[in-house]
């Protein structure tokens, strides 16, 4: 079985064999024309819905929640009709293909790239395999 999508942060290298960079942060890098946004190595493909809202993003980035209630309600949020398409298509398509999943954050384990890789992870294992 293939491991599960890699997480970056926007503008690292690139590694190889990394496949397609997909970018889930709510905002696109400021000053950075889109054409020049994959030879920048922030991403090739913008994907905003699966970011978190902006109320939740303020709340945690105030302290006035913890990092626990923040991935309840970030998976709260990831549990919309239109977010769970997308997640289950990614899902889906991480049993075959390479791609990684992006965001500013400096702090992998305190960004929701994480959640989401183990969202995709955890559909894919429910999802039954195509024949």
């Amino acid at each position: 079985m293939k491991p599960p999508p890699g997480i970056y942060r926007y503008g690292s290298p690139r590694g190889k064999g990394e496949g397609p960079r997909i970018g889930v942060s709510r905002h696109v890098p400021r000053g950075v024309r889109r054409e020049d946004w994959a030879s920048h190595d922030y991403f090739d493909l913008w994907l905003p819905l699966l970011s978190p809202s902006a109320p939740l993003v303020k709340a945690y980035l105030a302290h006035d929640i913890s990092w626990s209630v923040f991935s309840r309600r970030y998976r709260s949020e990831m549990n919309k009709p239109e977010c769970r398409h997308v997640i289950d298509l990614l899902a889906m398509l991480s049993g075959e293909a390479t791609f990684c999943l992006g965001c500013f954050c400096e702090d992998e384990t305190r960004c929701h790239r994480s959640l989401l890789q183990q969202l995709i992870t955890e559909r894919r294992a429910a999802l039954k395999p195509p024949p």
